[in-house]
């Protein structure tokens, strides 16, 4: 089996370094670039399969990159920066990153997240991620991870969002903990003030809401979770 290809892009080179010492220990190959030139060049190279990147960079800064990533859905994207601000996280999360850290960082944990979100990658192309959903005159196609509006606008989704939607879609009129929605966006245990999937579902509702006279389609329940609560055909 292929090892996976992890890309660190990071201009820091004691940083850059670690960050290959430590992937490459753990059995991956590892590749480098400094800044958004580097890192296209390195994916027009090689198949990458996990993107390792910091926001503060040269030229195009990470989140204006992790824009142009967001068409890829076999590609898994980490910010580790030292931006630690709630705006900086969410914005992250909202272009599309599977996960976010900030610097000083635990070694131990950046490669457990990044080992969790390699295997959902490697596991959704078993699963019926293909499936076509269809809601509320929308469509969802996990093919390409895109929704159709009743009005015929094709909206891309970021893989959390997909995989959130597709859960709650999956329990319809049942009530999905935020634990459950964490775990199956990303892998991990939800944390005290992770706000990724509050984000996530608010991402959800402005899709929705960008249809007039749209009906709410996800319910918040308080103190438990999250219910999709529209009619699937």
């Amino acid at each position: 089996m292929q090892k996976p290809h992890i890309l660190i892009v990071e201009d820091e080179d004691v940083t850059r370094f670690n960050l290959r010492n430590l992937f490459e220990a753990e059995g991956y190959t590892v590749s480098e670039a400094i800044n958004g030139e580097e890192m296209e060049s390195q994916l027009q190279k090689n198949i990458i399969n996990l993107i390792i990147m910091d926001i503060n960079l040269p030229g195009k800064n990470g989140l204006l990159l992790a824009r142009e990533l967001t068409n890829n859905p076999n590609l898994g994207l980490i910010f580790l920066t030292g931006r630690d601000s709630d705006i900086d996280k969410i914005l992250g999360l909202e272009i599309g990153a599977d996960d976010y850290l900030t610097k000083p960082f635990n070694p131990r944990e950046l490669t457990i997240r990044a080992r969790n979100i390699l295997n959902r990658l490697s596991q959704g192309k078993t699963e019926s991620d293909n499936a076509i959903i269809r809601f509320n005159q929308w469509v969802l196609d996990g093919n390409s991870r895109k929704m159709t509006s009743p009005s015929g606008e094709v909206i891309s989704i970021p893989r959390g969002e997909y995989r959130a939607l597709r859960l709650l879609i999956a329990n319809t009129g049942q009530i999905v903990t935020r634990q459950q929605l964490i775990k199956e966006m990303t892998g991990r245990d939800l944390r005290s003030n992770d706000r990724t999937v509050d984000v996530t579902i608010r991402r959800l509702r402005k899709h929705f809401e960008s249809v007039e006279d749209s009906p709410e389609l996800i319910n918040t329940i308080h103190g438990e979770g999250y219910r999709f609560v529209g009619t699937v055909e």
